[in-house]
C-alpha cells in the first residue's frame, strides 16, 4: 500500500471518528505495535542506507500528517464532551446542602490542654522543646554520658554522630536551666521519638517534662504536686504511690502509681487485678545535673517529673490500643466531642 494510500485512509478514519475509543482504535490501526505506519518504520532496517534515508522522510512526512490530525480530532471531540455536559449538566442551587460535620479536638490535644490548665494555673511556665537535639542536651547534661549503660533504655533515631530526634522531654529543662537563673518553675512538653510500636508503644509520642528548681525544694513538695494534678487530672480523690526506681538525671527516684480508675483500687483486668496503674516518673534533680549547667547544687535542689500524654489519654478515656490515636478513624475521633 502506497504511502498516499495511507494516509488518504488515515484522514479519512479520523475525520468519521465519533467519540474518543473511536478515534484510539484509529491511533492503534496505524501506530500499534501491529500499525501500518509503525510497521513501515520497521521496515527500513532493511534498505541501504541512501534509500532509507529518503523513506523514512517519506514516512515521517506521513507519520508527522497524521499525528497531527489526531491531535486536531481529539481537542475537538474533547471540547465538544465538555460542551455537552455544560448545556445537560446543570446544578439546582435550591437544593438543601450537605450536612457538614463539626470538627473536634484530637483526645491528645485536650489531655494536653488540661495539663497545661493546671500546671499553669500554679505558676509553671509552659515551654516547648527543640525536637531535633544534640547528644549533649538529650544525654550528656542529664547524667547520661556516652557508653553510660541508662542508653539502652532509649532506642534512639540518630542523624548523625551527634545529633539525634529527642527521646525525652528532658532536654527542655537543661536550655530552660542554661538561660535561666533559679528559681525555675517549668513545665515542657511536645512530641519525642524512639524505636517502638506496638499495642502500648508508638515511634512517636508526646511527653510533658516538669521541673522546680529553687532553695529548700524537697520530695515533700514533689509528691504534693504529682497528687493535687493527678487528683484533679481525673476528677477523683485518688490514692498515690510512690515506688524508689532508678533515672540517671533524678536522685532519689521514684515511679508513681495512682490508684486504678477502672476499680478505684479494687483490682480488673485494665490494673492486672493489683489496684494500681502506673503513670510516671520523678525524682530530685541529680547534681551532676545541675553542674551541667553552671547551677551550685549546695545552694540549690531541685524536683523533676515526666509523664506520657498518651497513657494519661488512654487511662482518662478508657481507650485500649495506643495506635488508635493516630489512625485517624472517624468513628473513634467523633466520640471526643
Amino acid at each position: 500500500m502506497s504511502l498516499e494510500t495511507i494516509l488518504h485512509s488515515a484522514l479519512d478514519a479520523i475525520t468519521k471518528a465519533e467519540n474518543l475509543q473511536a478515534l484510539d482504535e484509529v491511533r492503534v490501526t496505524y501506530f500499534g505495535k501491529k500499525g501500518q505506519i509503525s510497521g513501515l518504520m520497521a521496515e527500513l532496517g532493511k534498505l541501504d542506507p541512501d534509500a532509507r534515508k529518503a523513506r523514512g522522510a517519506e514516512i515521517n512526512k506521513v507519520r508527522t500528517a497524521v499525528m497531527s490530525a489526531l491531535e486536531a480530532k481529539k481537542n475537538a471531540l474533547e471540547e465538544a464532551e465538555l460542551n455537552r455536559q455544560l448545556m445537560t449538566e446543570t446544578v439546582d442551587v435550591t437544593q438543601a446542602g450537605r450536612n457538614s460535620d463539626v470538627g473536634t479536638l484530637h483526645p491528645i490535644t485536650r489531655t494536653m490542654m488540661r495539663i497545661h490548665e493546671f500546671f499553669a494555673s500554679v505558676g509553671f511556665d509552659i515551654v516547648e522543646g527543640p525536637e531535633i537535639e544534640s547528644d549533649f542536651y538529650n544525654f550528656e547534661a542529664l547524667n547520661i554520658p556516652e557508653h553510660h549503660p541508662a542508653r539502652a533504655m532509649f532506642d534512639t533515631f540518630y542523624f548523625d554522630e551527634h545529633m539525634l530526634l529527642r527521646t525525652h522531654t528532658s532536654n527542655t529543662q537543661i536550655h530552660v536551666m542554661q538561660e535561666e537563673k533559679p528559681p525555675i518553675q517549668m513545665i515542657g512538653y511536645g512530641r519525642v521519638y524512639r524505636s517502638d510500636s506496638d499495642v502500648t508503644h508508638s515511634p512517636m509520642f508526646h511527653q510533658v517534662e516538669g521541673l522546680v528548681v529553687n532553695k529548700n525544694v524537697t520530695f515533700a513538695n514533689l509528691k504534693g504536686i504529682l497528687t493535687e494534678f493527678m487528683q484533679q487530672f481525673f476528677e477523683k480523690d485518688l490514692k498515690l504511690r510512690f515506688r524508689p526506681s532508678f533515672f540517671p538525671f533524678t536522685e532519689p527516684s521514684a515511679e508513681v502509681d495512682i490508684e486504678c480508675v477502672i476499680c478505684s483500687g479494687d483490682g480488673c483486668r485494665v490494673c492486672k487485678n493489683t489496684g494500681w496503674l502506673e503513670v510516671l516518673g520523678c525524682g530530685m534533680v541529680h547534681p551532676n545535673v545541675l553542674k551541667s549547667v553552671n547551677i551550685d547544687p549546695e545552694e540549690f535542689q531541685g524536683y523533676a517529673f515526666g509523664m506520657g500524654v498518651e497513657r494519661l489519654a488512654m487511662l482518662r478515656y478508657s481507650v485500649n490500643d495506643l495506635r488508635l490515636f493516630y489512625e485517624n478513624d472517624m468513628n473513634f475521633l467523633t466520640q471526643f466531642r
